[in-house]
C-alpha cells in the first residue's frame, strides 16, 4: 500500500506510565481513517508525536509527501511539520476569539509566505502582492466551507458549530496533504455532526486531503472512514474497516460495548 504516513513501533512513557507501546499506523494518499478507543487509550498522544508536540521515545515516524521523497520526522519542530504538509485542529477550540473570522484563516498561511521581517518593514510590491493573495485564497476557503458571508464577524461570535468549520478552514489554510481533526464533533448537535461529515467528504473528493480523525461519535466513524485503528492502554489492538471492527470481539469488549449497537 502506498502510503504518505507511516508510524513504526511507536513508544513514549510518562514517567512509569507506558503511553504507547510498539503503535503501527499507515494512511494512504485520500484516505479518511479513525482512531477510536477509551479515554487514555494513546489516541492524542499519537496525534502530539505526529505534530511534534512530544518526541517518541521509540520507533519511527516517516512522512512521504505526494511525488517527494520519504522523510523521518521523530523530533522535528511542530512548525518545520507544518510547512512539510501536516496540519490539525484540536478537542478544545483553539481560536484567535477577538481576530475575525478572515484574520483566523489567513493566520493559517503563514507558514506559506515569503516575505520577512524586512519585507513587513519596507512593504514592497512583492509582499503587498502577496497579502492580497493570502487575502484572497483565505476567502475562497471560508467560502468553501460555508463561512464565506462571516468574514468579518469575531470568531467568538460564531456558533460553536462553526467554530469548529473555521478551525478546520485555518488547518487548510496551511495546505496540508494530510490533516488530523482531534474529535472534530465533539460538543455537536446532530446536525451539526451531519454537516461535519458532509464537509470532511468534499474536503476529501475536492482537495484529496487524507485525514486521521480522532472521534466518540460512532455513528459519524462508522459512516465515513474507511478503515479504523483501535487502540486500548497505548495499544493498537484492532485495525480494519467499519464493518470488520464493528464485529471484533476484541474491540466489542474493549470499547464499543458487548450489546455492540453500533450504527443501528
Amino acid at each position: 500500500m502506498e502510503t504518505i504516513l507511516d508510524l513504526r513501533k511507536l513508544t513514549m512513557n510518562f514517567g512509569g506510565l507506558k503511553a504507547l507501546a510498539g503503535v503501527d499506523l499507515q494512511v494512504a494518499p485520500g484516505e479518511i481513517i479513525a482512531l477510536i478507543g477509551p479515554n487514555g487509550a494513546g489516541k492524542s498522544t499519537v496525534f502530539n508525536c505526529i505534530t511534534g508536540v512530544y518526541r517518541p521515545d521509540g520507533g519511527e515516524i516517516f512522512l512521504c509527501p505526494p511525488g517527494g521523497k520519504r522523510k523521518r520526522i521523530n523530533g522535528l519542530k511542530t512548525h518545520r511539520i507544518t510547512e512539510l504538509g501536516i496540519a490539525r485542529t484540536f478537542q478544545n477550540i483553539r481560536l484567535f476569539p477577538h481576530m475575525t473570522v478572515l484574520e483566523n484563516v489567513m493566520v493559517g498561511r503563514h507558514c506559506r509566505t515569503q516575505a520577512g521581517v524586512l519585507g513587513a518593514v519596507l512593504r514592497g510590491r512583492g509582499t503587498r502582492d502577496e497579502e492580497r493573495t493570502i487575502v484572497q485564497r483565505s476567502y475562497e476557503i471560508l467560502k468553501q466551507i460555508g463561512l464565506g458571508e462571516a468574514l468579518n464577524e469575531l470568531a467568538r461570535n460564531l456558533p460553536y458549530g462553526a467554530q469548529r468549520r473555521l478551525e478546520i478552514a485555518r488547518a487548510l489554510a496551511t495546505e496540508p496533504f494530510l490533516l488530523l481533526l482531534d474529535e472534530p464533533a465533539a460538543g455537536m448537535n446532530p446536525q451539526e455532526t451531519k454537516e461535519l461529515e458532509a464537509l470532511i467528504r468534499r474536503i476529501r473528493l475536492e482537495k484529496g486531503i487524507a485525514i486521521l480523525l480522532i472521534e466518540h461519535d460512532m455513528r459519524l466513524v462508522m459512516s465515513l472512514c474507511d478503515r479504523i485503528a483501535v487502540m486500548d492502554y497505548g495499544e493498537k489492538i484492532a485495525e480494519g474497516t467499519p464493518a470488520e471492527v464493528r464485529e471484533s470481539p476484541v474491540v466489542i469488549r474493549a470499547y464499543l460495548g458487548e450489546d455492540n449497537d453500533v450504527g443501528t
